[in-house]
């Protein structure tokens, strides 16, 4: 079986590195209203703060962004993006809490937009609202589902936006989860595809971070990926993704999956969790991803400690 996927930092990186691409591939409506000449501005610490006493469920990464809009009748408003990683009852509330919260700090019509990264066909959440003694309270927001464009996949191999490329590599992770085999081929088949696409050197190592992100295969299989890539990037005679780079990609995946570790063990049992954090540093990023799993799933301190022993070499 596959390792669980990390789809937090390539999505956050993609919408950092690619805002403007994001909304005209997923959200044209909210890109034609934009004027990109005068900049946008991300505001995570804004947002971090509207939002850090109003957690309601899992999500995969947010984004607050200050844009300006082309009719000129406002100078900036906001828009904040959700990307949804699984099925969550409380997703359309958590939309609304955090759009009034943001109104209500700024006072400036915030956007809200969503991404449906899960896997479960007929969850679409796109409203919340309630009605009392003629009191009426709604929230309608644009979701876009992308499991529908699974059965667009034509339609994202002819288009030149980059943001296909990450729709393409989390539709294969999901497809391949259970199957190590197929990732490998699926892989495969997208590092050809950022060379057929003509992209220059930046965007291809930059898209083939999320994809190496995105399609993480056992050992025995990157090995065989590595020799693959290696054949592929001479015949193309485009050696943009080095050895020296991808080791360098890998250590950072553990370091950052050790700092979550550590920041749940933290946020569910204070001192006695961080006590732990020091063998964290042994563990591979297999075992640290299984630790976090355990640790969402509300598993006891003491599971919690044997699972880190027991992982321990």
């Amino acid at each position: 079986m596959v390792e669980s996927d990390d789809y937090d930092s390539p999505w956050k990186e993609a919408l950092e590195l690619y805002f403007e691409e994001f909304l005209a591939f997923l959200f044209p409506e909210a890109h034609a209203g934009i004027d990109w000449t005068r900049g946008y501005q991300f505001l995570d610490k804004e947002l971090q703060q509207v939002t850090r006493d109003a957690e309601l469920g899992c999500r995969v990464v947010d984004k607050l962004v200050r844009v300006y809009r082309r009719d000129g009748a406002e100078a900036w408003v906001l828009v904040h993006v959700e990307v949804q990683g699984q099925h969550d009852p409380a997703f359309g509330e958590r939309m609304y809490v955090y759009n009034y919260r943001l109104y209500d700090r700024y006072g400036r019509k915030v956007v809200s937009l969503a991404v449906l990264a899960d896997d479960r066909h007929g969850w679409r959440p796109s409203s919340f609202g309630y009605t009392l003694w003629g009191c009426v309270v709604s929230l309608q927001f644009p979701a876009v589902k992308l499991l529908d464009l699974a059965d667009r996949w034509d339609e994202l191999v002819r288009s030149p936006s980059p943001f296909a490329v990450l729709v393409m590599a989390h539709l294969e992770a999901q497809r391949t989860r259970k199957d190590g085999a197929e990732r490998l081929q699926a892989k495969l088949g997208l590092v050809r595809e950022l060379h057929r696409r003509g992209l220059g050197e930046r965007d291809v190592r930059q898209l083939f971070r999320f994809v190496d992100w995105l399609l993480a295969l056992p050992e025995e299989l990157e090995r065989e990926f590595r020799s693959e890539l290696a054949a592929l990037e001479e015949e193309k005679k485009m050696p943009y993704i080095t050895s020296i780079e991808r080791m360098g990609r890998e250590e950072g995946r553990k370091q950052g999956r050790e700092e979550s570790v550590r920041q749940a063990l933290e946020v569910r049992f204070g001192e006695e969790g961080l006590a732990l954090a020091p063998e964290l540093a042994a563990l591979e990023a297999s075992a640290l991803r299984k630790v976090l799993e355990l640790l969402l799933r509300g598993a006891s301190l003491e599971e919690v400690r044997r699972a880190i022993s027991d992982a321990k070499p």
